[in-house]
Formats: structure tokens, C-alpha cells, sequence
């Protein structure tokens, strides 16, 4: 479910630390619902172009657009602020916290009890916190169960939760299948094909090709800091696009 109107576009964005350029003239556009791969070995610039994108760094050269402006962030809870929510793999959630908790942590809802005496509302958490697990069509009955007794796939849940209580229209979501078994993998996939169905876009990177293919429509090829590929993945396989990665690798060798 792509827009034809992209969401966010780069265009020409590069960074440099000092003498060495870590990304150069990186352009592309990904529209809203769609699910964008970025792919390539250690070093090719997926990290620094995620910095960028979350608002961690800024560029040294180039503009990013969202929703056909130009933007400019000073920080991830800027970019957040603005609609781009990045998921990395620890997640950043605190285990001996509730899932309500955890969902609404940094933004937590208060009632007042007296004038000028506010306490938290944690029934009205717990009801918005399941209602936002509820669009991942996850049933997590208790919303008091502390995160640290959630197998990997509902964690994963309880941080995309988190990014829709922020109404993200970006998440980006760093190599979110990692030291999962089989059948949480499919629990993330899964959720990755929901969040996108429902008209956010997904940003992955990630270095598992099958988990790759399966839930993103296209994928950049990043190498030493430039993008060098830029190909719809419908009908590909794992082992296509492995192969297309390691022919960049090989030619620049």
C-alpha cells in the first residue's frame, strides 16, 4: 500500500567526520505504507544513514524532505516529534516496567486529584496501551505484566506500540529479527506487515535476506558510503538479493 507521493525523500545526503566521508550523495524517496530495506556489508553507511534519518546526526550536505517539505532534526525526539520513530535493536525499553509503562514512557498520562496535586492515570494507560497493541493484532491481556517476562517478538510489539502512541508515520526499525528463534520472527514479520498495511512506512536494515524479501517491496545497496542499488524486490528471492550485494561487493574489490 504505497503512496504515489513520497513521504520522505533525501536527496544528495552525505556525511563526513572530518577527512573521511562515511556517506556521499545518497538520494532516494520511500512513500507512506511502504516497506523500505536497506541493505549492504559492515561499513557500506547503514548506520550513519540511519543516524541521520532519526535525527541523531545531522548531514554535511544534502536536504530531507517529509511529506514534500524540508526538514531538519535536532535531535530523535525532534524527529520523533515529527512523525519518524526509530526502533534499535535493544529497544530501549526498561524490563522491570510495566507493558503500560513502557508504552507511555517519556509521555506519561496524569489526573488531577486535587488542585495543583496530579497523579498518574495508570487505568487510562493500560486501556490506550492495549487499544495500540490491539491495532498490532497481538492480544496481550495484561497490561501489568512487566516487560521483562516477554519472549523477543512482544517486546518488539510493546516498542511499536510505544512508536504509534507518538503517531509515528516512520518507523525505522534496526535488525529487528536478531537472535529471535523461528517462531518470534514470524511474530516481528508479522508486525511489520501490519504497521505497513495500516499506512506507515517502515525503514528496515537488516542482514537477513529472507526476512528481508518477504516484508519489503524494495531495498537500497548501500557500499562504502554510497548507494549503488536501488531495485523492487517483488518476486525476488534471499538468495537474488545476497547475490546482488555480493557482485557490488566483488566489483568494488
Amino acid at each position: 500500500m504505497t503512496s504515489a507521493a513520497p513521504l520522505l525523500a533525501l536527496e544528495g545526503v552525505g556525511k563526513r567526520y572530518g577527512a573521511v566521508e562515511a556517506l556521499s550523495g545518497v538520494s532516494f524517496a520511500v512513500g507512506a505504507g511502504e516497506t523500505l530495506a536497506i541493505c549492504g556489508d559492515n561499513g557500506a553507511g547503514k548506520s550513519t544513514l540511519i543516524r541521520i534519518v532519526s535525527g541523531a546526526q545531522p548531514p554535511s550536505a544534502g536536504t530531507i524532505r517529509l511529506g514534500g517539505a524540508p526538514v531538519t532534526f535536532a535531535s530523535p525526539a525532534d524527529a520523533l516529534a515529527q512523525g519518524v520513530a526509530t526502533i534499535y535493536q535493544d529497544l530501549a525499553l526498561a524490563p522491570t516496567m510495566t507493558i503500560a509503562q513502557n508504552v507511555f514512557l517519556g509521555s506519561e498520562l496524569r489526573r488531577r486529584v486535587l488542585p495543583g496535586l496530579y497523579v498518574l492515570d495508570k487505568r487510562r494507560m493500560a486501556r490506550e496501551a492495549a487499544a495500540h497493541l490491539a491495532r498490532l493484532r497481538l492480544a496481550v491481556p495484561d497490561m501489568g505484566r512487566r516487560v521483562a517476562d516477554l519472549s523477543g517478538g512482544q517486546r518488539q510489539a510493546v516498542a511499536i506500540a510505544r512508536a504509534l502512541r507518538w503517531q509515528a508515520r516512520i518507523v525505522i526499525m534496526d535488525e529487528p529479527t536478531a537472535a529471535l528463534g523461528v517462531r518470534e520472527t514470524r511474530l516481528v514479520l508479522s508486525l511489520i506487515k501490519e504497521i505497513a498495511a495500516q499506512g506507515i512506512t517502515v525503514i528496515l536494515i537488516s542482514h537477513n535476506m529472507a526476512d528481508v524479501v518477504e516484508v519489503a517491496e524494495r531495498a537500497l545497496v548501500l557500499k562504502a558510503g554510497r548507494l549503488v542499488r536501488d531495485t523492487p524486490l517483488d518476486g525476488w528471492t534471499a538468495d537474488d538479493l545476497s547475490h546482488v550485494i555480493m557482485s557490488h561487493e566483488t566489483a568494488a574489490a
